[in-house]
């Protein structure tokens, strides 16, 4: 029982001076935004793993010899400050992937407590980036050029990284890198009277089964009327950035552009997303004569910072983006068990 829990003068506002109180919303900011990078982080780890272990299933007759690992999605996580932990956890809590695929690189590994979890951890980013398939940068920006440095030589083409890092724009973080396989959410929070819906649970693996709070991360769905949000604009791509991910690591595999479709088709299928194949069809439109070919690389950067066909096509129709927003929905309130 909380038993200061009806005291005003314990309250957290108590003693504050009135400029001090106006930046009380910052609680509801900070705590909106690690949770919609939580969920959102989630949500791509969950279709990569899935993506990989169709991929392998699929051509297993062709390569006898692969071996069960082969399909194991390694996420490594760089920096355990308050992001890369809440990430840990709602990523061994909401998500198939287990302790042993995931590895962390912090400056003092003694100081972290992940012995029970399984998860090894360590101080070393040039093995964490040489090891990962999916990396999330979870550091301090002042840490970056070290980390950088350290990253830089060591990166697979083939490795997803996921930036969490504050007030870096990707195109810098493609120029101290060296690589364009790169995910940077944008977000930009929206202050309303509802801004305490963030703050109403402050266990995050039982915020991410919350229904209300699944519904309020939705990238493509979010709205400032119902909840304080995040605003939509720069939120179109985490979708979008997800597709254009998911068929890099089939390019990576060396699949055929209608495969891909099929395979991304057959993996989103599962989730009730029945429209989507439709609309990757428009991109065989263009690469008509190339469908036996794997699709062109992507860079995610470019993607990220010009207007793209398959961007224009998402942020104007309402239906695929209502298909996406319910299968974004079901997977987080339904997060996939351990084997």
């Amino acid at each position: 029982m909380d038993v200061v829990s009806n005291l005003s003068s314990f309250s957290f506002g108590s003693g504050l001076n009135e400029d001090e109180k106006k930046l009380i919303y910052l609680r509801a900011r900070s705590a909106g935004l690690t949770f919609c990078g939580c969920a959102h982080a989630v949500y791509l780890c969950h279709h990569v793993h899935s993506l990989r272990c169709v991929i392998k299933r699929r051509t297993a007759d062709s390569h006898p010899l692969a071996t069960a690992g082969d399909s194991d999605l390694c996420v490594g996580i760089l920096g355990m400050g308050h992001m890369g932990k809440q990430l840990l956890l709602s990523i061994l809590e909401m998500t198939p992937i287990q302790p042993s695929q995931i590895k962390v690189s912090t400056r003092r590994p003694e100081s972290v407590e992940l012995v029970e979890t399984g998860v090894e951890c360590f101080f070393d980013n040039r093995r964490l980036a040489a090891w990962a398939d999916v990396l999330f940068l979870c550091c301090l920006p002042s840490h970056l050029p070290k980390v950088c440095a350290d990253l830089r030589s060591r990166l697979s083409k083939h490795c997803l990284v996921y930036s969490f890092i504050s007030a870096v724009a990707v195109t810098r973080l493609t120029e101290l890198l060296g690589h364009d396989f790169i995910v940077k959410p944008q977000y930009s929070f929206v202050a309303c009277d509802t801004a305490d819906v963030w703050l109403s649970c402050s266990h995050w693996t039982t915020a991410l089964r919350d229904p209300l709070m699944i519904k309020a991360s939705c990238p493509v769905t979010l709205s400032g009327k119902d909840v304080s949000l995040l605003q939509t604009s720069n939120l179109i791509f985490e979708t979008w950035g997800l597709l254009y991910s998911l068929l890099n690591i089939c390019t990576s595999a060396s699949v055929g552009s209608s495969d891909a479709l099929s395979l991304i088709n057959i993996h989103l299928v599962h989730l009730n997303n029945t429209n989507i194949c439709a609309r990757f069809d428009l991109v065989l439109l263009v690469l008509k004569d190339f469908k036996k070919l794997p699709f062109p690389w992507i860079s995610l950067t470019d993607a990220q910072t010009k207007e793209t066909p398959l961007l224009r096509f998402l942020s104007s129709n309402k239906s695929t983006q209502q298909c996406i927003s319910a299968a974004y929905e079901s997977l987080l309130e339904t997060p996939a068990k351990k084997h």
